[in-house]
Protein backbone atom coordinates (compact mmCIF):
# COMPACT_ATOMS: atom_id res chain seq x y z
CA UNK A 1 0.00 0.00 0.00
CA UNK A 2 1.13 3.25 -0.69
CA UNK A 3 0.30 7.10 0.54
CA UNK A 4 2.76 9.76 -1.33
CA UNK A 5 2.52 13.23 -1.24
CA UNK A 6 5.36 14.77 -2.58
CA UNK A 7 8.40 13.13 -5.13
CA UNK A 8 7.70 11.52 -8.56
CA UNK A 9 4.92 9.68 -9.91
CA UNK A 10 6.10 5.98 -10.40
CA UNK A 11 7.20 5.57 -14.03
CA UNK A 12 5.39 2.57 -14.97
CA UNK A 13 1.32 2.58 -16.07
CA UNK A 14 -1.60 1.81 -14.62
CA UNK A 15 -4.39 -0.27 -15.01
CA UNK A 16 -6.99 2.02 -13.90
CA UNK A 17 -6.59 5.70 -12.31
CA UNK A 18 -9.38 7.92 -10.76
CA UNK A 19 -9.02 11.36 -10.73
CA UNK A 20 -10.80 12.87 -7.50
CA UNK A 21 -10.71 11.42 -3.88
CA UNK A 22 -13.89 12.91 -2.75
CA UNK A 23 -16.13 10.89 -1.40
CA UNK A 24 -17.32 8.99 -4.69
CA UNK A 25 -13.55 8.90 -6.27
CA UNK A 26 -13.03 7.32 -3.14
CA UNK A 27 -15.64 4.81 -3.06
CA UNK A 28 -14.78 4.26 -6.67
CA UNK A 29 -11.03 3.50 -5.71
CA UNK A 30 -12.49 1.40 -3.05
CA UNK A 31 -14.53 -0.69 -5.91
CA UNK A 32 -11.42 -1.11 -8.28
CA UNK A 33 -9.60 -2.79 -5.20
CA UNK A 34 -11.59 -5.95 -5.16
CA UNK A 35 -9.91 -6.42 -8.68
CA UNK A 36 -6.84 -8.53 -7.53
CA UNK A 37 -4.06 -7.67 -10.14
CA UNK A 38 -5.09 -4.75 -11.57
CA UNK A 39 -2.55 -1.73 -10.39
CA UNK A 40 -4.99 1.49 -9.46
CA UNK A 41 -4.21 4.94 -8.49
CA UNK A 42 -5.95 7.51 -7.12
CA UNK A 43 -5.04 10.81 -7.58
CA UNK A 44 -5.88 13.82 -5.74
CA UNK A 45 -5.13 17.67 -6.13
CA UNK A 46 -5.29 18.47 -2.10
CA UNK A 47 -3.00 17.40 0.34
CA UNK A 48 -5.92 15.00 2.24
CA UNK A 49 -8.86 13.05 0.95
CA UNK A 50 -12.58 14.18 0.84
CA UNK A 51 -11.12 18.57 0.67
CA UNK A 52 -13.97 19.20 -1.56
CA UNK A 53 -17.72 19.23 -1.81
CA UNK A 54 -17.40 16.08 0.58
CA UNK A 55 -16.21 18.07 3.58
CA UNK A 56 -19.03 20.21 3.61
CA UNK A 57 -22.04 19.11 3.09
CA UNK A 58 -25.43 18.60 5.38
CA UNK A 59 -24.50 14.77 6.26
CA UNK A 60 -27.68 13.20 5.40
CA UNK A 61 -28.17 9.73 4.09
CA UNK A 62 -31.23 10.91 1.81
CA UNK A 63 -33.44 7.82 0.95
CA UNK A 64 -33.86 9.24 -2.53
CA UNK A 65 -37.80 10.29 -2.00
CA UNK A 66 -37.63 13.50 -3.95
CA UNK A 67 -35.48 12.38 -6.85
CA UNK A 68 -36.71 12.46 -10.59
CA UNK A 69 -38.62 9.52 -11.17
CA UNK A 70 -36.70 7.04 -13.67
CA UNK A 71 -33.68 8.92 -12.96
CA UNK A 72 -30.20 7.71 -13.11
CA UNK A 73 -30.09 9.53 -9.59
CA UNK A 74 -33.04 7.93 -8.17
CA UNK A 75 -31.90 4.80 -9.11
CA UNK A 76 -28.05 5.18 -7.53
CA UNK A 77 -29.06 6.83 -4.39
CA UNK A 78 -32.42 4.41 -3.54
CA UNK A 79 -29.83 1.63 -3.86
CA UNK A 80 -26.71 3.58 -2.28
CA UNK A 81 -28.65 4.29 0.58
CA UNK A 82 -29.13 0.28 1.35
CA UNK A 83 -25.46 -0.19 0.95
CA UNK A 84 -24.01 2.65 3.02
CA UNK A 85 -26.58 1.82 5.73
CA UNK A 86 -24.85 -1.32 6.01
CA UNK A 87 -21.30 -0.15 5.29
CA UNK A 88 -22.16 2.17 7.97
CA UNK A 89 -22.38 -0.96 10.68
CA UNK A 90 -19.38 -2.94 9.45
CA UNK A 91 -17.17 0.25 9.55
CA UNK A 92 -18.09 2.48 12.37
CA UNK A 93 -18.96 5.01 10.91
CA UNK A 94 -21.52 6.74 12.71
CA UNK A 95 -25.08 7.01 11.33
CA UNK A 96 -28.65 8.21 13.41
CA UNK A 97 -32.47 7.33 11.25
CA UNK A 98 -33.96 10.46 12.86
CA UNK A 99 -36.63 11.01 9.92
CA UNK A 100 -37.37 14.00 8.21
CA UNK A 101 -39.77 16.35 8.24
CA UNK A 102 -40.89 18.23 5.17
CA UNK A 103 -42.43 21.65 6.54
CA UNK A 104 -45.00 23.40 4.62
CA UNK A 105 -44.94 27.46 5.72
CA UNK A 106 -47.99 28.62 3.09
CA UNK A 107 -50.79 27.26 1.16
CA UNK A 108 -48.42 27.00 -2.33
CA UNK A 109 -45.91 24.95 -0.41
CA UNK A 110 -48.89 22.63 1.23
CA UNK A 111 -50.72 22.10 -1.94
CA UNK A 112 -47.25 20.28 -2.87
CA UNK A 113 -47.11 18.31 -0.44
CA UNK A 114 -48.81 15.45 -1.55
CA UNK A 115 -47.03 15.31 -5.07
CA UNK A 116 -43.99 14.62 -3.11
CA UNK A 117 -45.63 11.97 -1.42
CA UNK A 118 -46.48 10.82 -4.78
CA UNK A 119 -42.95 11.09 -6.25
CA UNK A 120 -41.63 9.23 -3.46
CA UNK A 121 -44.02 6.57 -4.16
CA UNK A 122 -42.77 6.37 -8.07
CA UNK A 123 -39.35 5.97 -5.91
CA UNK A 124 -40.23 2.78 -4.12
CA UNK A 125 -40.30 4.90 -0.81
CA UNK A 126 -43.65 3.81 0.36
CA UNK A 127 -43.05 5.19 3.88
CA UNK A 128 -43.93 8.52 3.39
CA UNK A 129 -47.12 10.21 5.05
CA UNK A 130 -48.46 13.16 5.22
CA UNK A 131 -49.10 15.42 8.79
CA UNK A 132 -51.64 17.71 9.62
CA UNK A 133 -50.41 20.23 12.09
CA UNK A 134 -51.43 18.98 15.18
CA UNK A 135 -48.91 15.89 14.97
CA UNK A 136 -46.08 17.73 13.03
CA UNK A 137 -45.92 20.17 16.83
CA UNK A 138 -46.40 17.02 18.52
CA UNK A 139 -43.42 15.82 16.88
CA UNK A 140 -41.41 19.38 17.18
CA UNK A 141 -43.00 21.25 19.83
CA UNK A 142 -39.52 23.82 18.77
CA UNK A 143 -40.92 24.33 15.48
CA UNK A 144 -42.22 28.32 14.94
CA UNK A 145 -45.69 28.91 14.41
CA UNK A 146 -47.73 28.87 11.42
CA UNK A 147 -46.89 25.41 9.66
CA UNK A 148 -49.38 23.96 7.83
CA UNK A 149 -48.53 20.49 7.92
CA UNK A 150 -45.54 18.22 6.44
CA UNK A 151 -44.65 15.46 4.71
CA UNK A 152 -42.84 12.32 7.12
CA UNK A 153 -39.92 10.25 5.67
CA UNK A 154 -38.97 8.47 8.98
CA UNK A 155 -36.29 6.73 6.23
CA UNK A 156 -33.75 9.78 6.33
CA UNK A 157 -30.74 9.21 8.59
CA UNK A 158 -27.47 11.92 9.33
CA UNK A 159 -24.54 10.40 9.05
CA UNK A 160 -20.49 11.18 9.55
CA UNK A 161 -19.48 12.59 5.88
CA UNK A 162 -15.79 12.51 6.60
CA UNK A 163 -15.45 9.32 8.43
CA UNK A 164 -17.22 7.97 5.17
CA UNK A 165 -14.41 8.80 2.62
CA UNK A 166 -11.90 8.41 4.89
CA UNK A 167 -13.32 4.63 5.13
CA UNK A 168 -13.39 4.20 1.46
CA UNK A 169 -9.75 5.82 0.97
CA UNK A 170 -8.59 3.68 3.96
CA UNK A 171 -9.89 0.42 2.49
CA UNK A 172 -8.65 0.87 -1.03
CA UNK A 173 -4.91 1.88 0.09
CA UNK A 174 -4.94 -1.18 2.12
CA UNK A 175 -6.49 -3.59 -0.18
CA UNK A 176 -2.90 -2.13 -3.01
CA UNK A 177 -4.35 1.06 -4.38
CA UNK A 178 -1.53 3.94 -4.82
CA UNK A 179 -2.71 7.18 -3.49
CA UNK A 180 -1.34 9.95 -4.64
CA UNK A 181 -1.95 13.67 -2.95
CA UNK A 182 -0.82 16.85 -3.74
CA UNK A 183 -0.95 15.41 -7.73
CA UNK A 184 -3.31 18.22 -9.39
CA UNK A 185 -3.79 16.90 -13.11
CA UNK A 186 -3.60 19.29 -15.47
CA UNK A 187 -3.48 18.90 -19.49
CA UNK A 188 -4.46 15.36 -20.39
CA UNK A 189 -4.33 13.42 -24.13
CA UNK A 190 -5.25 9.85 -24.72
CA UNK A 191 -2.70 8.25 -27.21
CA UNK A 192 -2.13 4.56 -28.64
CA UNK A 193 -4.57 3.07 -26.09
CA UNK A 194 -2.84 5.02 -22.79
CA UNK A 195 -3.86 7.97 -21.03
CA UNK A 196 -1.42 10.74 -20.21
CA UNK A 197 -1.75 12.99 -17.42
CA UNK A 198 0.17 16.08 -16.83
CA UNK A 199 0.04 16.55 -12.95
CA UNK A 200 1.75 18.94 -10.88
CA UNK A 201 3.97 15.91 -9.76
CA UNK A 202 5.20 14.56 -13.46
CA UNK A 203 3.48 12.45 -15.87
CA UNK A 204 1.06 9.81 -14.73
CA UNK A 205 0.23 7.30 -17.33
CA UNK A 206 -2.78 4.71 -17.06
CA UNK A 207 -4.84 2.23 -19.48
CA UNK A 208 -7.99 3.20 -18.12
CA UNK A 209 -9.49 7.03 -16.21
CA UNK A 210 -11.72 7.44 -14.46
CA UNK A 211 -13.00 11.47 -13.99
CA UNK A 212 -14.32 11.84 -10.49
CA UNK A 213 -12.70 16.10 -10.00
CA UNK A 214 -15.96 16.73 -8.85
CA UNK A 215 -15.93 21.02 -9.43
CA UNK A 216 -13.30 20.10 -12.09
CA UNK A 217 -14.71 17.47 -13.96
CA UNK A 218 -16.30 19.75 -16.68
CA UNK A 219 -12.14 20.65 -17.56
CA UNK A 220 -10.61 17.24 -17.47
CA UNK A 221 -13.67 16.08 -19.66
CA UNK A 222 -12.41 18.88 -22.14
CA UNK A 223 -9.07 18.01 -21.81
CA UNK A 224 -9.77 14.83 -23.35
CA UNK A 225 -12.15 16.28 -26.11
CA UNK A 226 -15.51 16.12 -24.71
CA UNK A 227 -17.95 18.74 -24.13
CA UNK A 228 -20.91 17.17 -22.41
CA UNK A 229 -21.44 19.40 -19.70
CA UNK A 230 -20.93 22.91 -17.43
CA UNK A 231 -20.03 22.65 -13.72
CA UNK A 232 -21.46 25.46 -12.10
CA UNK A 233 -20.23 25.82 -8.62
CA UNK A 234 -22.99 26.29 -6.52
CA UNK A 235 -22.36 27.64 -2.94
CA UNK A 236 -23.74 26.60 0.55
CA UNK A 237 -23.13 28.71 3.37
CA UNK A 238 -23.62 27.27 6.85
CA UNK A 239 -23.99 27.64 10.63
CA UNK A 240 -23.47 24.98 13.00
CA UNK A 241 -24.87 25.44 16.39
CA UNK A 242 -23.25 24.47 19.99
CA UNK A 243 -24.47 21.00 21.61
CA UNK A 244 -26.93 22.91 23.99
CA UNK A 245 -29.13 23.42 20.63
CA UNK A 246 -29.81 19.78 19.61
CA UNK A 247 -32.58 19.21 22.02
CA UNK A 248 -34.29 21.45 20.33
CA UNK A 249 -34.44 19.30 16.92
CA UNK A 250 -35.42 15.86 17.01
CA UNK A 251 -35.89 15.37 12.95
CA UNK A 252 -34.41 16.61 9.94
CA UNK A 253 -36.38 19.50 8.94
CA UNK A 254 -36.73 20.16 5.34
CA UNK A 255 -38.22 22.75 2.96
CA UNK A 256 -40.26 22.22 -0.12
CA UNK A 257 -37.79 22.07 -2.81
CA UNK A 258 -37.15 24.35 -5.38
CA UNK A 259 -35.52 24.24 -8.40
CA UNK A 260 -32.08 25.17 -6.76
CA UNK A 261 -31.93 22.82 -4.50
CA UNK A 262 -33.60 21.13 -1.51
CA UNK A 263 -33.35 24.94 -0.04
CA UNK A 264 -32.53 25.88 4.08
CA UNK A 265 -32.99 23.29 6.85
CA UNK A 266 -31.98 22.49 9.78
CA UNK A 267 -30.19 18.82 11.44
CA UNK A 268 -29.02 17.55 13.91
CA UNK A 269 -25.70 16.08 13.51
CA UNK A 270 -23.71 12.80 14.98
CA UNK A 271 -21.90 14.89 16.84
CA UNK A 272 -24.56 16.24 18.61
CA UNK A 273 -24.70 19.98 17.37
CA UNK A 274 -27.33 21.48 14.73
CA UNK A 275 -26.86 22.56 11.07
CA UNK A 276 -28.71 25.60 9.71
CA UNK A 277 -28.09 26.01 5.97
CA UNK A 278 -27.29 26.23 3.23
CA UNK A 279 -27.64 28.94 1.06
CA UNK A 280 -27.83 28.23 -2.96
CA UNK A 281 -25.55 30.58 -4.90
CA UNK A 282 -24.33 30.06 -8.08
CA UNK A 283 -20.50 31.09 -8.50
CA UNK A 284 -17.87 31.77 -11.38
CA UNK A 285 -15.05 30.86 -9.10
CA UNK A 286 -14.68 27.61 -8.02
CA UNK A 287 -12.33 28.35 -5.47
CA UNK A 288 -14.61 30.82 -3.57
CA UNK A 289 -15.86 28.63 -0.21
CA UNK A 290 -15.78 32.05 1.84
CA UNK A 291 -19.04 33.03 3.78
CA UNK A 292 -20.34 36.39 2.98
CA UNK A 293 -22.76 38.55 5.64
CA UNK A 294 -25.42 38.44 3.49
CA UNK A 295 -25.79 34.97 3.49
CA UNK A 296 -25.58 34.34 6.74
CA UNK A 297 -28.33 36.84 7.77
CA UNK A 298 -30.54 35.40 4.99
CA UNK A 299 -29.57 32.04 7.29
CA UNK A 300 -30.22 33.41 10.56
CA UNK A 301 -33.75 35.05 9.04
CA UNK A 302 -34.97 31.38 7.77
CA UNK A 303 -33.89 29.70 10.72
CA UNK A 304 -35.79 32.00 12.97
CA UNK A 305 -38.96 31.21 11.08
CA UNK A 306 -38.39 27.56 11.35
CA UNK A 307 -37.03 27.11 14.89
CA UNK A 308 -36.90 30.60 16.54
CA UNK A 309 -35.13 29.35 19.65
CA UNK A 310 -32.13 28.67 17.47
CA UNK A 311 -31.22 31.92 17.38
CA UNK A 312 -30.59 32.26 20.92
CA UNK A 313 -28.02 29.17 21.11
CA UNK A 314 -23.99 29.68 20.45
CA UNK A 315 -22.91 29.40 17.26
CA UNK A 316 -19.42 27.18 16.97
CA UNK A 317 -18.88 27.45 13.28
CA UNK A 318 -19.50 29.19 10.07
CA UNK A 319 -18.12 27.30 6.52
CA UNK A 320 -19.24 27.33 3.25
CA UNK A 321 -19.08 24.17 0.20
CA UNK A 322 -19.45 23.76 -3.32
CA UNK A 323 -21.89 21.81 -4.97
CA UNK A 324 -21.26 20.45 -8.92
CA UNK A 325 -24.42 21.62 -10.68
CA UNK A 326 -24.56 21.48 -14.17
CA UNK A 327 -27.21 22.03 -16.77
CA UNK A 328 -29.30 18.74 -15.93
CA UNK A 329 -30.71 17.72 -12.62
CA UNK A 330 -29.74 13.93 -13.28
CA UNK A 331 -25.51 12.59 -12.88
CA UNK A 332 -23.83 13.32 -15.52
CA UNK A 333 -22.41 9.43 -15.66
CA UNK A 334 -20.77 9.08 -19.33
CA UNK A 335 -18.71 5.95 -20.76
CA UNK A 336 -16.31 6.64 -23.91
CA UNK A 337 -15.22 2.83 -24.38
CA UNK A 338 -13.07 3.44 -27.09
CA UNK A 339 -10.86 5.87 -25.19
CA UNK A 340 -10.88 3.12 -21.91
CA UNK A 341 -12.57 6.70 -19.73
CA UNK A 342 -15.35 7.71 -17.86
CA UNK A 343 -17.04 10.60 -16.41
CA UNK A 344 -18.57 10.87 -13.19
CA UNK A 345 -19.98 14.52 -13.36
CA UNK A 346 -22.76 16.20 -12.00
CA UNK A 347 -22.85 14.38 -8.55
CA UNK A 348 -24.28 16.99 -5.74
CA UNK A 349 -26.00 16.88 -2.39
CA UNK A 350 -26.87 13.31 -2.60
CA UNK A 351 -23.49 11.88 -4.33
CA UNK A 352 -22.52 10.94 -0.76
CA UNK A 353 -25.50 8.42 -0.13
CA UNK A 354 -24.99 7.14 -3.70
CA UNK A 355 -21.17 6.75 -3.36
CA UNK A 356 -21.41 2.91 -3.18
CA UNK A 357 -23.66 2.66 -5.55
CA UNK A 358 -21.97 5.02 -8.19
CA UNK A 359 -19.29 3.15 -7.88
CA UNK A 360 -20.21 -0.45 -8.88
CA UNK A 361 -22.59 1.36 -11.66
CA UNK A 362 -19.05 3.15 -12.83
CA UNK A 363 -16.60 0.05 -12.46
CA UNK A 364 -19.51 -1.92 -14.39
CA UNK A 365 -18.41 0.62 -17.50
CA UNK A 366 -15.34 -0.13 -17.32
CA UNK A 367 -13.60 -3.46 -19.76
CA UNK A 368 -11.74 -5.88 -18.81
CA UNK A 369 -11.56 -6.25 -15.27
CA UNK A 370 -11.61 -9.48 -14.01
CA UNK A 371 -12.76 -11.57 -10.85
CA UNK A 372 -13.60 -9.61 -8.06
CA UNK A 373 -12.70 -10.11 -4.23
CA UNK A 374 -13.91 -9.77 -0.31
CA UNK A 375 -12.03 -6.81 0.95
CA UNK A 376 -11.13 -6.85 4.98
CA UNK A 377 -13.22 -5.04 6.85
CA UNK A 378 -12.44 -1.58 8.15
CA UNK A 379 -13.10 -0.01 11.47
CA UNK A 380 -13.04 3.77 11.72
CA UNK A 381 -12.73 5.67 15.08
CA UNK A 382 -16.01 6.91 16.30
CA UNK A 383 -17.17 10.54 15.95
CA UNK A 384 -20.91 9.90 17.09
CA UNK A 385 -22.35 10.46 19.93
CA UNK A 386 -25.04 7.87 20.40
CA UNK A 387 -22.41 5.56 20.46
CA UNK A 388 -19.81 5.07 23.26
CA UNK A 389 -16.83 7.34 22.61
CA UNK A 390 -13.02 6.10 24.38
CA UNK A 391 -13.25 8.24 27.09
CA UNK A 392 -16.43 6.38 27.92
CA UNK A 393 -15.45 2.80 27.76
CA UNK A 394 -13.43 1.93 30.99
CA UNK A 395 -12.53 -1.62 29.70
CA UNK A 396 -10.15 0.69 26.80
CA UNK A 397 -8.90 3.14 29.30
CA UNK A 398 -7.88 0.81 31.82
CA UNK A 399 -6.04 -1.11 28.55
CA UNK A 400 -4.16 2.02 27.16
CA UNK A 401 -4.96 5.00 29.46
CA UNK A 402 -4.36 7.25 26.69
CA UNK A 403 -7.81 6.63 25.47
CA UNK A 404 -8.49 8.77 29.06
CA UNK A 405 -6.57 11.10 28.76
CA UNK A 406 -8.41 14.18 27.36
CA UNK A 407 -6.82 17.08 25.36
CA UNK A 408 -9.87 18.54 23.48
CA UNK A 409 -12.25 19.35 26.29
CA UNK A 410 -15.07 20.73 24.26
CA UNK A 411 -15.33 17.28 21.89
CA UNK A 412 -13.80 15.08 24.60
CA UNK A 413 -10.97 14.20 22.48
CA UNK A 414 -8.31 11.48 24.38
CA UNK A 415 -4.41 11.54 23.27
CA UNK A 416 -5.30 7.84 22.36
CA UNK A 417 -7.31 9.03 19.67
CA UNK A 418 -4.75 11.81 18.41
CA UNK A 419 -1.60 9.31 18.34
CA UNK A 420 -4.05 6.37 16.46
CA UNK A 421 -5.51 9.29 13.91
CA UNK A 422 -1.19 10.63 13.33
CA UNK A 423 -0.39 6.87 12.68
CA UNK A 424 -3.24 5.82 10.49
CA UNK A 425 -2.78 4.33 6.93
CA UNK A 426 -3.92 7.48 5.89
CA UNK A 427 -2.23 10.08 8.04
CA UNK A 428 -3.50 13.85 8.40
CA UNK A 429 -1.33 16.28 6.48
CA UNK A 430 -2.50 19.51 8.61
CA UNK A 431 -3.97 20.27 11.74
CA UNK A 432 -7.41 20.84 9.72
CA UNK A 433 -7.41 17.35 8.61
CA UNK A 434 -6.98 15.99 12.28
CA UNK A 435 -9.88 17.69 13.40
CA UNK A 436 -12.29 15.98 10.84
CA UNK A 437 -10.33 12.36 11.87
CA UNK A 438 -11.01 12.94 15.57
CA UNK A 439 -12.97 16.27 16.08
CA UNK A 440 -10.07 18.03 18.33
CA UNK A 441 -10.73 21.78 17.88
CA UNK A 442 -14.33 21.39 16.55
CA UNK A 443 -15.88 22.57 19.84
CA UNK A 444 -17.16 25.36 21.38
CA UNK A 445 -14.00 27.20 22.41
CA UNK A 446 -12.77 25.98 18.54
CA UNK A 447 -8.92 25.16 19.91
CA UNK A 448 -8.41 28.10 22.13
CA UNK A 449 -8.12 26.04 24.89
CA UNK A 450 -6.61 22.63 23.38
CA UNK A 451 -4.88 24.08 20.55
CA UNK A 452 -1.21 24.30 21.87
CA UNK A 453 -1.22 20.74 23.17
CA UNK A 454 -2.82 19.38 19.55
CA UNK A 455 -0.25 21.02 17.59
CA UNK A 456 2.42 19.67 20.13
CA UNK A 457 1.34 15.99 19.52
CA UNK A 458 1.33 16.85 15.87
CA UNK A 459 4.61 17.97 15.39
CA UNK A 460 5.57 15.77 17.93
CA UNK A 461 4.23 12.49 15.21
CA UNK A 462 6.08 14.48 12.39
CA UNK A 463 9.56 14.76 14.09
Amino acid sequence: MTVTSHGPLPATTYDVTVVGAGVVGSAVARELSRHPGLRVALVEAQDDVGQGTSKANTAILHTGFDAVPGSLEARLVREGARLLAAYAAESGIPVEPVGALLVAWDEDQHAALPGLLEKAEHNQYPDARLLGPAELYAREPALGPGALGALHVPGESIICPWTTTLAYATQAVRAGVDLHLDCRVGAARHEQGVHHLTTSRGTLRTRLLVNAAGLHADTLDRALGHDDFTVTPRRGQLLVFDKPARSLVRHILLPVPTALGKGVLVAPTVYGNVLLGPTAEDLDDKRDTGSTAEGLALLREQGGRILPALLEEEVTAVYAGLRAATEQDDYRITAHPEEGYVTVGGIRSTGLTASLAIASYVTGLLPGLGPTRELEPVRMPNLGETFPRPYQRPELIAADPEYGTLVCHCERVSRGEIRDALAATIPPAGLDGLRRRTRARAGRCQGFFCGAAVRALWEEARS
